[in-house]
């Protein structure tokens, strides 16, 4: 049973930032005008340069800067990370100069054929994802960043770098191996458990992947890892932690929505995977780990309550909330979130919500951009001044704080804002380009995402992945709010008459006993033949109606907005900025997943 103490302070706690809702933003000074936006947005432009200036002077080609020395070091592989992981950013922001040279210079002097063990994770959402973008960037006219010299090189370093990682999904249970060698494969004594969002989330990148190769090995491998998570998922529906790739079995039984599950989630609903990412499941979650307005960590068996406590990385949740059509709890629990950061002037790791104080030992804040992320999904979905405030608060946060010698630092200590020589990629990935993209949506937006002739997916990473006709399928794009299709009912789609099938033999990949032989959506391991349940990575189709620049991705036409009758508020769909959920990979008619999957 829970103790006493703690529950009633918790509950304390709740009711006073249930009270407290929108008197945190009242605090501020007056609302963000629109010139103080247009100011906002060039000054996160600038934090964007002194950063990136700092690496490229000081750090590249290592993978990160340590922005207190100006030295650089190597975090991943040793393949100038940092660089890869900001390629998006620049394009962004219109430097088509700096985006073509680093094009260039990464297609000339990256190779992956290294001695190096890399985290899977992190490789998949970092460098598979970072080329991806660029490369769909750099090949297309319709972005206005289309290198002329371009040929393809960072789609050839994706998917010659995702070959090599292929050898970690070689297990019993299809959920992969947290590391693997770029040159040996995976290392014997390599460790069998791997965190839930480790193995779950790799779906959107190694699926694009899928698409613009014609081979589905990437695509299937991935939601086979998802499909394998999710089998062992508990009897009310959660999933724990940390599992053994090996026994199936689950070794850390904590289930919440942040650190180690976070982001096999938000794939989850970006992927449209295995269950429907639906309003049911969302329900679900919530009733189970919420708090009003916090969320908290539980027995995956029983939902007893493990710990009360925030951490910074739940902070993402509020921006998926918007993107499933639940704005009101997505406000409540932002709200709560961002009482942290005001606190503190950044959010730490860890908070303890029956203390109210920072969780020992998790005082650092990482110049994490998940609070940022939800921040910009709720003022695109409401419009809503308040989220500008806290945008201008952040920024003040980290020109204050963070801001050192030659870039942005994390900070140890959020007590004591206690600087450590360090910046992660992802500061330049996702950081800055949430707060610009942010600023620039109240300045009258003038970027790819907003104005661009696709819509867009953001990876966890925050790289920018364009539904197009190259990437999404035929009745994928039909489903995609009619991005590419004339129809007004959402969710048709239209006979398998106009999918066309391409059966192309995959060679056998250096490294891995992966294979498909000719027609037969399969491939082998030591432990078996797996079986496709999915002709979708080999299928490319057109739509009634997709026009020849359509087919090309040269244009975009809107349709009318549809009215969602299932929805969660019952709103139009340009009620709530479109913000609903963007649909990338797709399960087949052929197999009903959720009832193949149960205990």
């Amino acid at each position: 049973m829970e103790p006493a103490k703690p529950r009633i302070a918790f509950l304390i706690i709740s009711i006073v930032v249930i009270i407290s809702d929108g008197l945190i933003f009242r605090g501020l000074a007056e609302g963000v005008t629109f010139e103080e936006a247009k100011q906002l947005r060039d000054e996160v432009s600038g934090m964007f340069y002194h950063a990136f200036d700092g690496y490229m002077d000081h750090a590249f080609p290592r993978d990160e800067l340590k922005p207190l020395s100006c030295e650089g070091e190597d975090t991943l592989g040793g393949y100038a990370l940092t660089l890869i992981d900001s390629l998006d950013t620049l394009a962004l922001l219109g430097d088509k100069d700096r985006f073509t040279s680093s094009v260039e210079w990464i297609s000339k002097n990256i190779r992956f054929d290294i001695n190096k063990t890399v985290s899977l994770f992190e490789t998949t959402i970092r460098i598979v994802g970072g080329l991806l973008s660029a490369h769909l960037i750099a090949s297309d006219y319709a972005t206005g960043m289309r290198i002329p010299s371009y040929d393809d090189q960072l789609l050839h370093l994706a998917e010659d770098l995702a070959r090599r990682l292929l050898p970690a999904f070689d297990t019993p249970t299809g959920i992969p191996f947290g590391s693997v060698n770029l040159l040996h494969g995976v290392d014997e004594n390599e460790s069998k458990i791997t965190s839930t969002a480790g193995g779950g989330t790799l779906t959107l990148e190694f699926g694009v992947l899928s698409r613009l190769t014609n081979d589905p090995i990437f695509e299937e491998v991935t939601k086979n890892a998802v499909r394998g998570i999710w089998a062992r998922r508990s009897r009310i529906n959660l999933v724990g932690a940390h599992i053994d790739v090996f026994t199936g079995e689950w070794t850390q039984k904590d289930a919440g929505i942040g650190t180690s599950i976070d982001s096999f989630y938000e794939y989850l609903l970006k992927m449209k995977n295995i269950y429907t990412f639906s309003k049911k499941l969302m329900e679900q979650l919530c009733t189970i780990f919420f708090h009003d307005p916090w969320y908290v960590e539980v027995n995956m068996n029983s939902a007893a309550l493990v710990w009360p406590l925030f951490n910074s990385l739940q902070a993402f949740w509020p921006g998926l909330q918007v993107l499933a059509g639940d704005i009101d709890p997505a406000i409540r629990t932002h709200t709560a979130f961002f009482s942290v950061w005001k606190r503190y002037g950044f959010t730490p790791e860890g908070f303890n919500l029956a203390s109210f104080s920072v969780q020992h030992g998790q005082k650092s804040y990482p110049l994490r951009p998940e609070l940022i992320e939800s921040t910009y999904w709720l003022y695109k979905a409401t419009r809503d001044p308040r989220y500008l405030d806290v945008g201008r608060d952040i920024v003040t946060s980290l020109q204050y704080g963070a801001r050192c010698t030659c870039g942005y630092c994390h900070i140890s200590d959020v007590e004591f804002h206690k600087q450590e020589d360090h910046m992660e990629s992802f500061f330049l990935a996702e950081t800055v380009k949430y707060l610009w993209l942010l600023f620039d949506l109240a300045a009258g937006p003038d970027n790819l995402v907003e104005n661009g002739p696709y819509k867009y997916i953001f990876s966890t990473e925050g790289h920018l992945l364009p539904m197009t006709p190259r990437i999404s399928l035929a009745h994928e794009q039909c489903l995609y709010l009619g991005a590419y299709c004339q129809t007004n009912n959402f969710g048709q789609e239209y006979p398998r008459s106009y999918i066309l099938k391409d059966d192309m033999q995959m060679q056998a990949t250096n490294n891995s006993r992966f294979q498909r032989s000719l027609g037969s959506p399969s491939y082998v391991t030591q432990y078996g033949l797996y079986k496709t349940t999915s002709i979708s990575g080999i299928i490319k189709g057109l739509c009634p109606g997709l026009t020849h620049e359509q087919k090309y991705g040269l244009s975009y036409v809107p349709s009318p907005p549809t009215v969602h009758e299932d929805g969660p508020t019952g709103q139009r769909e340009n009620d709530v900025g479109q913000t609903q959920s963007m649909v990338m990979l797709h399960v087949s008619n052929e197999v009903n997943e959720e009832s193949t999957l149960t205990n």
